[in-house]
This record gives structure tokens, sequence and C-alpha cells, in this order.
């Protein structure tokens, strides 16, 4: 795959990058460990919020979800979202919302994010959580005694946020490796190529040091050639950083020991070595840098993207994994969206013909036949009649249940909306970058506005 451009991007003009961990730098087989998180978020909702051992029953579906999704957490939807903020396709539980009581719930309003009531589906790791809330909204649909809507939606991210946070999940990929992680040896020429070009590298990820450095034992080690290992190919490496609120609030360094784990105040200015917290302000400053010198490469819109752009203004890079299969179904069904293409410019001849029917009736008094106008009804009727047909089969290459990711009907979704205002480029993989120089001039392309075409 290739790299997908913004806006321009000059690396001769970046001094270090930096690239969070997990779903970055490190590779998931995103299907296994989502369903292995659903699972364990189930059993967390038994012990810990006490819901009936029913639920364990639940089986994972991988498709039932994809990223850029929105949770209604007051109706118990799921929302697919257009660039605009309206709603263009919505489920209750695992049952689609037909059009028309989609529109009486939601009509001409707009979704806004900063709404506590609306929950982000962004990243590889919300599949299970989006997945688990449709089940639940479903059986309570079918007369369990859970909780309200949102209630629900509350308890499933909390379970979740334990999963990650005591152990659970860490845990168990510590104990089988190989069946989560995705060893790509490319990510490791890349590094070592950009720091031959004297680039600094750095690593900022939310994880902790002990998984940190299980992971990247396991994916950059056995690869490296000019380093014997990890840390001295990354120049600073920071854990359990808190996105993003390492970009947001000042808050102190620790250097951790990496023989021991043990950590001490981190006095004076930010070194070579590993670290906990802190605060990207002063990573800046003990660099010497400015923000458009300093690149970063994530997986999260709002934590590792968005964030940025909106404090110092750091050079950003989006890992998007589900792109790649969007990418191919494109590609299979280009020739569908062409006939679509070529269908729908008949019927829009067509309607301009009856336009100028009713220009002429109502404006010149002209008389107008009505088999004129039946014929015309009747070309539009069956041209439309094929487009919905094509439609179905153009449907059938992309998720069976929300379509193409990047895009909402016509427009682009929200999701797509965030990456092209926020990411300067973006990716399916870090290791796409190994066809380009550390010295590229990346440039997007010339944009067509609507009235150029």
């Amino acid at each position: 795959m290739g790299i997908f451009i913004n806006r321009t991007l000059n690396m001769k003009k970046i001094k270090a990058i930096g690239f969070d961990m997990d779903y970055t730098i490190v590779r998931y087989n995103t299907e296994a460990f989502e369903r292995f998180t659903h699972q364990a978020t189930l059993k967390k909702l038994v012990s810990e919020k006490k819901y009936s051992e029913v639920i364990l029953s639940l089986e994972f579906d991988f498709q039932r979800v994809i990223q850029g999704l929105v949770i209604d957490k007051k109706k118990g939807n799921l929302l697919k979202v257009s660039r605009f903020g309206k709603v263009k396709s919505s489920y209750h539980g695992l049952s689609p919302i037909d059009f028309k009581e989609q529109q009486k719930m939601y009509g001409n309003g707009v979704i806004d994010l900063s709404d506590i009531h609306i929950q982000s589906l962004d990243t590889n790791f919300s599949v299970s959580n989006g997945v688990l809330y449709s089940q639940l909204v479903e059986m309570k649909k079918k007369g369990a005694n859970f909780p309200d809507f949102e209630t629900l939606a509350d308890d499933v991210k909390e379970a979740l946020d334990i999963c990650h946070s005591d152990g659970t999940l860490k845990d168990h990929v510590r104990n089988n490796i190989s069946e989560f992680i995705i060893q790509d040896p490319e990510v490791v020429t890349l590094l070592e190529r950009y720091k031959r070009y004297g680039k600094k590298l750095l690593v900022i990820t939310n994880s902790d040091f002990n998984y940190t450095k299980l992971l990247l034992d396991y994916t950059i080690n056995p690869f490296l050639k000019e380093h014997k290992d990890w840390s001295e190919l990354f120049e600073i490496t920071i854990t359990l950083s808190s996105k993003p609120r390492f970009f947001t609030t000042k808050t102190a360094f620790l250097k951790i020991d990496p023989a021991t784990g043990f950590m001490t105040n981190a006095e004076g200015k930010i070194t070579k070595g590993i670290y906990q917290g802190g605060f990207a302000g002063k990573l800046q400053k003990d660099l010497g840098l400015e923000g458009d010198e300093i690149l970063y490469l994530g997986d999260h819109i709002y934590g590792d993207v968005v964030s940025i752009k909106k404090t110092f203004n750091w050079r950003t890079a989006l890992v998007l994994d589900p792109l790649k299969e969007e990418i191919e179904a494109i590609r299979s069904s280009a020739f569908i969206q062409s006939e679509i293409d070529k269908q729908m410019a008949i019927k829009e001849s067509l309607e301009h013909m009856l336009n100028d029917i009713d220009i002429r009736k109502n404006e010149l008094h002209e008389d107008v036949s009505k088999e004129e106008l039946n014929s015309l009804f009747s070309d539009i009727d069956k041209v439309n009649a094929i487009i919905s047909d094509l439609l179905d089969q153009h449907k059938k290459f992309f998720n069976p249940y929300w379509g193409e990711m990047m895009r909402a009907g016509l427009e682009e979704s929200r999701f797509a909306d965030q990456v092209e205002k926020y990411a300067c480029i973006y990716m399916t993989k870090v290791a796409d970058l190994i066809s380009y120089s550390p010295r590229t001039y990346f440039r997007p392309f010339r944009r067509t506005l609507p009235h150029e075409l």
C-alpha cells in the first residue's frame, strides 16, 4: 500500500519521529484480540457489575462494528455519521433502523461528538466495545432485566477498561504472544533507516513499561541489524503517557531503570532513556525542536492526531489498519461503481428533461402531453431499479452491516472527515513508508471543487 497525503509534508525538515506502540509500530491480529477482549469483558460484567451469567454465551461477530461509528447512549443506537454530523445509517441492538424511523429520531439534527451522551468508537480497540453494547441492547429489547441504555454503555466501557488495567488482556497476550502480535521485519528496517538518516526516534505509548518491553522485545529485537536492543534504537521511550492528556497537562516525568523497572523523579532535561508519564511541551523543549520538526504516528484519531494538532502542531500520520480491506474492496467493485456512475448520469439527464417540461408547462404555458410525462417517469423508474440493483451488488464488497468505513452515502463519513482534517498523511501500516526515502516531499493531489468539474 502507498502513503495517502492530505497536506504537504517535507521529511527533510522532520528531525524527530515519534511512534505510538499498539497498532502502530506493533501490529495486532485485530480479530483475535478483539474476540478475546469481548469474552473477557463479558466476564467482568458478570463479576464486577453483577450481570446475569446468561450473557457469557454471547458470540463475537467481528463484522458487527467498523471503526468510526458512534454510540447514542440515550437511545441505545449505533450510528454511522456523515462529515456534516448527519446520521446516515443506524442500528438498535442487532436490527437496522429503517429510514423513516431514523428520520423521526434524528431528522436534520447534527450529532455533536462533544455531547456526553455520544461515545466514539474510533480505534481497533473499540470493536469489541461496540459489538458487546449492541448485543446487550438487543437482549434488553427482548426483555432482559438490564439497566437503561446509557448505564449499559457506561458499564461496558468500565468493564473493558478494567480488562485493560488489571492485566487481564496483557497477561493473556504475554502468554500467547504469537497469536495476537504480528512480527513485521520491514518496520525494523524502516526504523534503522531513519536512524541512519539522523532522525531522532521516539516511542510515546499509553502502555506500561513491562508491556512495552514485552512487545518491543518480540517485534523489534529479532530483526535488528545495526543495534543490539530496541532501547538503543529509540532516543526516548515514554510509557504510561496517558494520551491525550500528555499533550494538554503538565505532568512530571519519571525515569525508568530498564534493568529493574524501578522509577525515580526525572530532574532537569529529558535525555536519552526510558520514562513514564510527562508532558509533550517539556519533551519538545528539551529536544530543542519546533513543533513542525516532529512527526508523530499513531492509530487513534483523537488521542494521537487531533489532540496534537490542537496543542503543539506536530506533524501527524495516522495508521489505519482496516483501510487495507477497504481499498481492496474499492478496487474489486470499481466496475460496478463505474456502471452506477453511468446510470446516475442517465437519471440526471432524464430529470433535467422533466424539469424542462415543468418550465414549459408552468412558465411558458405550453401544452405538455401526458404520454411524454409518463414516458419520462417510466424511464426514470427503470433507471432507479437498475441503480438499486447495482447498489445492492456494490454493498456486498464491503462490511455487510455498515458498508464503507470512509463514506456515508455520497458524502465522506465523519471518521474520514477527521482523518482529512487532522492527519497530514495516513497509511494502512507503518511499514508502508519503506517505499519512500526519509527525505521524501509528500504532496497532496490538487483537489477538485464542485465548480471546477
